[in-house]
């Protein structure tokens, strides 16, 4: 039989098996998952989590899909933050710092506490990023914050309010649309789709049985 750990779902005791997840363990414990799940695989932030290992006084943060249940577990599952999100044209903004102060002015209030670093559930230097779109430097912010998920942890970490995933989204979509270099071969790859050149290979690929897709997927050339 499976080694299994006490947990604690909502302040309720479960045992469950030690190799699980925290969102199997929940399943395996009898909740039927209709929120706060999505992927399941870490890529969409929908299953952020808040738990803390009985005896001890740190306050622990994951994404419910990634970490493993422990002994003492007591587990809060966090699957919307209210972020502020400000409303914006980006075909009328520029990258200039004067935005980031219009539409985000409580990122000059950051502390430097780096609470929002240590609680990222994808290991981002948070506070870090935060400095650069505060300067205006929205090449390294967009770099800097790539790989978010918007599980909103970070900001329901923040003594200064900030909603950290919407700031570097801003940063990300004026740094795509103003500053990252053109994309020739992107350009050109987009008029041939409008242009219909493909159109008779997708119809030819949808009329194949589902092994023979799979098969040219897993043997396509990929472009280095």
């Amino acid at each position: 039989m499976e080694n299994k750990v006490n947990v604690y779902f909502f302040g309720k005791r479960y045992e469950v098996p030690e190799s699980l997840t925290i969102m199997k363990a929940m399943e395996y414990a009898g909740y039927r998952l209709v929120r706060g799940c999505g992927c399941r695989n870490g890529f969409c932030g929908a299953c952020a989590t808040i738990y803390r290992i009985k005896g001890k006084q740190e306050l622990k943060t994951c994404l419910a899909c990634q970490q493993q249940v422990e002994e003492g577990m007591y587990v809060a599952t966090l699957p919307f933050f209210p972020l502020v999100k400000q409303v914006y044209d980006i075909e009328k903004i520029k990258p200039t710092e004067q935005i980031m102060m219009q539409l985000y002015p409580e990122i000059y209030s950051c502390i430097g506490c780096n609470a929002c670093t240590k609680a990222c559930t994808q290991g981002l230097n948070v506070m870090q990023y935060i400095a650069y779109a505060q300067r205006g430097e929205y090449r390294k912010c967009a770099e800097e914050s790539f790989d978010c998920v918007m599980c909103g942890v970070c900001s329901s970490r923040c003594p200064a309010g900030i909603s950290h995933p919407q700031v570097a989204e801003l940063a990300r979509r004026l740094y795509g649309k103003y500053l990252a270099p053109e994309c020739g071969h992107l350009e050109k790859r987009v008029s041939e789709i409008e242009r219909g050149d493909f159109d008779k290979i997708m119809e030819d690929i949808m009329n194949k049985p589902i092994s023979e897709m799979k098969e040219l997927y897993n043997e396509r050339e990929i472009e280095k």
